[in-house]
């Protein structure tokens, strides 16, 4: 059996908790800045349920926060992602992986669009930067 025919793409009622977790985890090991999960499961128009944000303090750290997430969850979830969006210029890369959608930001970005205001109904939870 080959590597793609045992990946799969995450459901709807995947096991949130872990998958953010081990996504929260990926961030930290790459020293990603200001790491904050939002809660949008109260919210009737929200996108997916869960929003995770963060920043790094180059385009070279923000891509390399995406792959480091990129990879531990396919390695240990066995999941890939629905879409990854904005890896070219790694202002902004979005890895959507349907209920959790991965935000991570270059810091003067994160500033512009200001997700953390725009979903201020949601549930926050920030994270300790390692």
């Amino acid at each position: 059996m080959n590597t793609q025919a045992r990946l799969s793409k995450p459901k709807p009622n995947a096991d949130s908790a872990k998958l953010n977790d081990l996504i929260i985890d990926s961030i930290q090991d790459i020293k990603g800045k200001k790491i904050v999960q939002l809660d949008l499961r109260h919210i009737e128009e929200a996108p997916a349920d869960f929003f995770i944000i963060c920043e790094g303090e180059s385009n070279t750290q923000v891509k390399g926060i995406t792959d480091n997430i990129h990879r531990r969850v396919k390695e240990e979830a066995r999941l890939m992602p629905n879409h990854i969006e904005g890896e070219k210029n790694a202002h902004w890369i979005c890895i959507d992986y349907f209920s959790t959608v991965v935000h991570v930001f270059y810091r003067e970005t994160r500033g512009f669009y200001d997700l953390e205001h725009l979903w201020s109904d949601a549930r926050f939870t920030e994270f300790e930067t390692l």
